[in-house]
């Protein structure tokens, strides 16, 4: 209750401010130089350190990298000048800007860097530093990252790793961050709101505005607020986003935020730990090619999504390492229900439940309890799934049990990143034997020339290879992950927000996972201008 009436206040008093900043203007052109935005909780949690995982999905406000990712997803030097990568993939060299500050004034320095590197290869957190062998400085303005062995992802990881500096890093480090980035925090009420001021220190383009709030407010309370005038944008999700608020305009922004469930590719078993593995219904390839053709992707969105989103057939759609080939349609109803009855799969009992050997085309896929459109798509899979004969199960549990039974019953899964590590994730079969709780390769799916293909991807010493490679790994003409459906595939999910009329978001880059917080990636190009 204490917590409701103080977020109360906050809004009274940015009401205050937005009436207050509009007196006197009547008749001119307004230049808003304040926001106040509602994105999720996320953003005000207070652990903003990048050596804990803070920022790995692209948008961190207070500090940036060496290289950083562009509107085409692609690397650009940022905080580095130029780099280097040696000929057998195992040393990568950066040159550092000599113009570059911390907010607080402090002079970026190459040990920064190295600091930084070895502080979250320590950390035991998200950032995943394991092929590094070492960094050092080398130069007055050089640092050169040693690996163990070849790994071309590493100029992803570089990208999303934000500097922090040597000099500041403290225990309260993760409130209050002292970065290279845009903006520096001015006040932080954590789970309440985050106030931040644009760092006068910052060398990129500086933001039109001189303070932006972040509140963190359940999204009923957020959509309220902004159809009284108190919000200049609002995540909303897609079960609200056909509402209407004046003075605002809805956008539905293009993600590879991807939503799908793994099919798992082995019969079932019972692993080393004691664990059953692996699904009897699934393991049949015809089964998962029946459902990727079968099923109706956009009347999936339409009942589960509101029709936010856009059909989806790889887990990497919208990202340059995307191989949609071999092309195929949904909706082939009659085609699937051949395909299964060519494998044997047929209802003898006029149940609308096809069997093979006594064994029901039936299984139960999760949803999780805290997140309503995954278990939403479970349902809207399982209707869609009818017509072909397979009754596909919809249950809803909370989000730890469904990843230590994923490897048996299949769960609703959200990707989408900037690194190509993630096709490495999806498919290498070095994942089949690991935990259950792990969700690579979560599908169990072994195939050795795709291996061979995602092997040689990690070795390579260009970008531009490595992706080919990716490419290659999901459909070579022949064969592939694409061939074999390891994974259903269902959306791109929409990001939605409600966006204040004169606001400018500039040009987004896809967004990868997690609504909310991914349209502040570009926030300093941001621009509002009331006509």
């Amino acid at each position: 209750m204490l917590k409701k009436i103080r977020l109360l206040m906050i809004l009274l008093i940015v009401t205050i401010s937005l009436v207050t900043g509009c007196a006197g203007n009547e008749g001119k052109n307004i230049i808003k130089d304040s926001l106040t935005i509602s994105i999720g909780s996320e953003i005000v949690d207070g652990n903003y350190n990048p050596c804990n995982g803070y920022g790995t999905y692209g948008y961190d406000l207070f500090h940036t990298s060496l290289l950083k990712i562009n509107t085409d997803l692609m690397i650009e030097c940022d905080l580095a000048t130029d780099y280097q990568v040696s000929d057998d993939g195992m040393i990568y060299t950066f040159t550092i800007r000599d113009d570059v500050k911390f907010s607080d004034g402090h002079r970026l320095r190459p040990e920064d860097v190295v600091f930084t590197y070895n502080t979250a290869k320590n950390s035991g957190s998200s950032v995943d530093l394991t092929m590094m062998e070492k960094a050092e400085v080398i130069d007055a303005n050089k640092v050169q990252f040693t690996l163990h062995k070849p790994y071309s992802p590493f100029t992803r990881t570089v990208a999303l790793l934000g500097i922090v500096p040597e000099h500041a890093y403290k225990e309260a480090y993760p409130s209050n961050p002292i970065g290279t980035g845009p903006f520096k925090v001015k006040q932080l009420d954590i789970g309440q709101q985050l106030i931040v001021e644009p760092n006068e220190y910052y060398y990129g383009n500086q933001s039109q505005f001189k303070q932006i709030t972040f509140l963190s407010i359940d999204e009923e309370t957020a959509l309220a607020a902004a159809k009284s005038g108190q919000l200049d944008l609002v995540m909303v999700n897609p079960e609200y986003a056909k509402e209407t608020v004046k003075g605002m305009n809805m956008q539905a922004i293009k993600t590879s935020d991807n939503r799908g469930f793994n099919l798992p590719c082995i019969p079932e078993t019972v692993n080393a730990a004691g664990e059953i593995v692996g699904n009897n219904v699934t393991s049949d390839p015809a089964v998962r090619k029946a459902l990727n053709i079968g099923i109706s992707r956009r009347e999936i969105i339409d009942h589960a999504l509101n029709g936010i989103g856009t059909p989806s057939w790889g887990r990497f759609d919208g990202m340059p390492w995307a191989n949609k080939e071999p092309g195929f349609r949904d909706g082939q109803v009659e085609e699937a229900k051949a395909l299964l009855e060519e494998a044997g799969w047929v209802d003898t009992d006029g149940d609308g439940i096809r069997e093979k050997n006594g064994l029901k085309c039936e299984f139960r896929v999760t949803g999780r309890t805290d997140d309503l459109q995954r278990y939403n798509l479970a349902v809207a899979l399982s209707e869609s799934a009818k017509a072909l004969g397979i009754n596909i199960i919809p249950e809803a549990h909370d989000w730890e049990t469904c990843k230590q039974i994923v490897r048996n019953v299949p769960t609703c899964i959200g990707t989408g990143d900037y690194s190509f590590i993630d096709v490495y994730n999806a498919f290498h079969s070095s994942y089949v034997g690991v935990d259950v709780v792990s969700l690579s390769n979560s599908a169990m799916y072994s195939n050795p020339k795709v291996d061979g293909y995602l092997d040689a991807m990690i070795a390579a010493t260009s970008e531009n290879e490595a992706i080919e490679l990716c490419k290659k790994a999901q459909y070579d003409g022949d064969t592939g992950a694409n061939v074999d459906f390891p994974y259903i595939w269902i959306v791109n999910i929409d990001h939605t927000y409600f966006v204040r009329d004169g606001l400018d978001l500039g040009i987004q880059r896809i967004h990868p996972h997690g609504h909310g917080a991914p349209v502040i990636q570009n926030i300093t190009t941001w621009t509002f201008t009331d006509r």
